[in-house]
């Protein structure tokens, strides 16, 4: 790891401490407010918005799939980031036209507390999946997989966080994003100049990356259609920032940082389409790309990586600490109470990665599978505004939902081998297009029958 890299996260790291000075207020350590009480402004919101979705394991994703796939995977990735558009309507609609305060008070009126339990558990497995996910990453940067200084970095990154979250919550968060975020896409801007004036780019070689019109890459971009609705409803730091500003500002941070964002995932995942096209027989991305850019680039790639997991991880922590404290009420809204929230899902956290639990993808995947129990609830309560949907509707949206999430992971993990028997399909994501249709199906049928069920009992 060179000097240069070093040095970059050491300004970074007392820069970010120093921005990050300690919130001692309620409303600032779980709501985001300054010591006066305002809210953030909208560029600290679309800043905010886009570094923490920006993390470090959506980077190493666009390269890889662009890598592997070509431009239908780098594309396919790009789609999630549609999530702030849809986003922007769901938050807009609950909030604004719903009038409540949290998704969890709109659950709770409609479905009782199943409504809010369901809900909560499949956002609290979301966090704990953000702080491992970006934890590999850092890990694999300095080490591999199982090693002493792969350890080392990953436990020195987690305490890191840790301490300065706890400093500030969600208000400190917010602060330090912006330097992250400036930080970002300096080296970003960087890396796609050196990347388009250099002599591998050749754009209709880009372009013509994924000829297959049946590859991976576009399969996996209908799955992403199918889960974009969704998934920003189950993403509790995209929804946080959701309600703490008023409705133009809200409105207005989530249409930038889903153009913004979508720009950085295409540019970074430019790299690995660059890198796939140019290969060696047997090379890994990482090693293609050091070859074909040098060390130099790659420090840049890893200080992006770097600067996107620290920032990923505070937003994690401080959600976490809202969604126990604030959302969940487990205990009462303190400090102190938000600060061993902070402690529990950082345990936790790390208790996933030394599990074993090492593919990237397969968590965005899983994740989005689970989160598409939602896709029935935004279209019937949240977008008709319909309030006569049975619990059951939920309930079978969400055990189909949750079902669908496990069978994939089995079936990438190879632990069984259910859906080609079934389907004839061999590819993983033709796997997980066939099981989010199932799912899409099971619980928009499932809410038809509801709402049928519940008019002829009205009629009677």
């Amino acid at each position: 790891m060179s000097l240069t890299l070093f040095s970059a996260i050491g300004v970074l790291a007392v820069a970010t401490l120093i921005f990050s000075r300690q919130t001692v207020t309620i409303d600032g350590f779980f709501r985001g407010q300054s010591a006066a009480g305002q809210a953030p402004s909208l560029t600290t919101l679309v800043l905010s918005q886009v570094t923490t979705w920006i993390f470090a394991r959506s980077l190493m994703n666009a390269a890889i799939l662009g890598y592997y796939y070509g431009i239908a995977g780098t594309l396919a990735y790009a789609a999630y980031y549609g999530s702030f558009f849809t986003g922007a309507i769901i938050v807009d609609r609950i909030r604004f036209k719903h009038g409540y305060l949290n998704i969890q008070t709109f659950l709770a009126e409609r479905h009782g507390l199943v409504g809010t339990s369901c809900y909560n558990f499949v956002i609290g497995v979301r966090l704990l999946s953000e702080v491992f996910a970006n934890l590999i990453v850092i890990g694999l940067i300095f080490g591999s997989a199982g090693g002493s200084t792969y350890a080392i970095a990953v436990i020195a990154m987690a305490v890191f966080g840790l301490g300065y979250s706890m400093m500030g919550g969600l208000r400190a968060s917010l602060k330090t994003d912006v330097i992250q975020m400036a930080a970002l896409l300096i080296v970003l801007v960087i890396m796609t100049v050196q990347a388009v004036t250099g002599p591998l780019f050749d754009f209709s070689a880009i372009i013509a990356s994924s000829p297959d019109l049946t590859s991976p890459g576009w399969v996996l971009l209908i799955v992403a259609g199918l889960q974009v609705l969704s998934y920003p409803m189950h993403d509790p730091v995209m929804m946080d920032r959701g309600f703490i500003a008023d409705r133009d500002t809200t409105r207005r941070s989530f249409l930038h940082a889903g153009w913004l964002s979508i720009i950085c995932i295409l540019a970074f995942g430019l790299l690995g389409i660059l890198a796939g096209l140019n290969k060696e027989d047997g090379e890994a991305m990482v090693a293609a790309l050091t070859r074909l850019f040098g060390e130099p680039t790659m420090t840049l790639f890893n200080l992006a990586l770097i600067v996107s997991a620290i920032s990923t991880l505070d937003s994690t922590l401080s959600s976490a600490a809202k969604l126990a404290i604030s959302d969940m009420k487990l205990a009462s809204e303190r400090l102190r109470n938000g600060r061993i929230a902070m402690v529990a899902f950082t345990v936790g956290g790390l208790g996933f990665l030394f599990l074993g639990s090492k593919d990237l993808f397969s968590a965005v995947a899983v994740s989005g599978t689970a989160s598409m129990y939602l896709t029935p609830v935004i279209v019937f309560s949240v977008l008709l505004g319909r309030t006569d949907i049975p619990a059951w509707s939920y309930i079978v949206s969400f055990a189909a939902a949750m079902f669908g999430a496990a069978l994939y992971f089995l079936e990438s993990s190879g632990h069984i081998g259910w859906v080609a028997p079934l389907t004839g399909v061999e590819h993983k994501y033709s796997k997980l297009l066939v099981i989010c249709v199932g799912v899409f199906v099971t619980g928009f049928t499932a809410y038809a029958i509801g709402i049928m069920t519940q008019r002829k009992n009205r009629a009677t």
